[in-house]
């Protein structure tokens, strides 16, 4: 089998970031004035999210410190729904492989699943928060603020989404993503957080957008009445850094690893432009022929949601592939699709030529093949000759290396580029 002729690419983004984070955190809560609020000896409890959120073990460390200094006693709880196999001890594993443990923040832990019913909200469904949330004196709710890959409206995956389902533990999650069905996501994310905020002591919430690079470009702290205002400005932020994929059609795109610290589905389905959902599928670009996912993270534990959402896979990732936490987080995001199992061989290359042998009657040499790491970094990407034309065109785009067939080595699997 020919194989198309490859050349590494630069995609050329806006390299603005944050430099020194903990002075911004720090500045961020000083101009909120905690000191009225905090008493000495007062418990703050801090969300531990399961995202690849960039630097979130910095930027809770530097929370938590800042707190210190108020004389206030933090912790950690998990705030990540279903994530880590819905167990107390999963869900602290879960953050430790993101660099937050109690040795690394300073502060203790606390994890568990079973969360605190405060009572039905307006629309008549439950309200579940965390139980050491709910028993500390204040809430600090953490996230990056960015789009949602089930939905979209003026607000999506951040601080609203953290208290209504990460907060709401397994229980909550669940119950929430079924009401979404009835009654959309959008609603459930701000009737949800806004009942949480009404009810709980929550004390500030802080937001991070992100640049193509994966870096904080942005960080804003906000009081609680001012949390979904802020947030929505810093979503039109994000939507505007939201790094792409340049081009409209694909034949073939090879992911090398996707993983629960990339995205919640695995890959982000605002890039890919492939997705599959009960709530509906709103992602408009690229038009992708054939997925092909070669590998998970190993920050990911197993967790393959979204392996669904590819055409092809190896035997490899199926073989590392944890069922019972793929199963559940995929059960309770009432999204079964994404769990599934594709078409799986033992090499790159068979599952090259089952993809080629799918796309119509184009011949390899000539397909449109894009290869990427993951859905956070197409900083870099491989692209096959057949876009040549539109790279010579595009002036945010720079040939990094001359063409070349695509190279497998002697297994018959991918030398990747990156």
């Amino acid at each position: 089998m020919e194989l198309p002729k490859m050349a590494l690419v630069e995609q050329k983004f806006d390299t603005q970031r944050i430099e020194d984070i903990p002075a911004c955190v720090a500045q961020e809560m000083a101009n909120l004035n905690l000191g009225e609020k905090v008493k000495s000896g007062d418990s703050v409890a801090i969300t531990g999210g399961s995202r690849g959120v960039a630097n979130i073990d910095i930027i809770i460390k530097t929370i938590a410190d800042e707190l210190k200094k108020l004389g206030a006693a933090p912790f950690v709880f998990p705030a990540m729904g279903s994530h880590g196999g819905a167990t107390a001890e999963g869900q602290i594993k879960v953050l430790a492989n993101l660099g937050i443990t109690e040795a690394t923040m300073g502060c203790p832990i606390k994890s568990d699943m079973e969360p605190v019913l405060l009572g039905e909200a307006a629309l008549g469904f439950p309200v579940n928060v965390d139980k050491n949330a709910m028993d500390a004196d204040h809430i600090v709710v953490v996230n990056r603020v960015k789009s949602h890959t089930k939905f979209e409206g003026p607000v999506e995956s951040g601080i609203m989404k953290m208290m209504a389902i990460g907060m709401g533990k397994q229980k909550g999650a669940s119950f929430y993503h079924k009401a979404a069905v009835r009654l959309t996501f959008q609603k459930i994310v701000e009737t949800v957080g806004l009942e949480v905020m009404n009810r709980c002591p929550v004390l500030f919430g802080l937001g991070t957008v992100e640049n193509a690079f994966h870096n904080p470009c942005v960080i804003r702290a906000f009081a609680p009445e001012d949390i979904l205002e802020g947030e929505k400005e810093l979503l039109k932020i994000a939507k505007k850094r939201l790094a792409q994929l340049p081009f409209d059609e694909i034949d073939v795109l090879i992911v090398d690893r996707i993983g629960k610290d990339i995205a919640g589905t695995g890959m982000d389905t605002n890039v890919t432009g492939r997705n599959a959902d009960l709530l509906g599928d709103f992602t408009t670009r690229p038009k992708v022929k054939r997925v092909f996912v070669r590998d998970l993270t190993d920050k990911t534990e197993g967790n393959a949601t979204g392996i669904g959402l590819a055409d092809f896979t190896t035997v490899r990732l199926v073989e590392k592939m944890d069922n019972h936490k793929t199963w559940m987080n995929v059960i309770t995001g009432i999204s079964p699709e994404k769990g599934a199992i594709p078409i799986h061989f033992d090499t790159d290359k068979e599952i090259l030529k089952a993809c080629f042998e799918t796309i119509g009657d184009t011949l390899p040499p000539e397909a449109k093949v894009l290869h990427i790491q993951n859905t956070i970094a197409v900083h870099q990407i491989s692209a096959s000759l057949a876009y040549a034309d539109e790279i010579s065109r595009n002036d945010k785009l720079k040939l990094l290396s001359d063409w070349k067939e695509m190279d497998l080595d002697s297994e018959g699997n991918i030398e990747t580029p990156f």
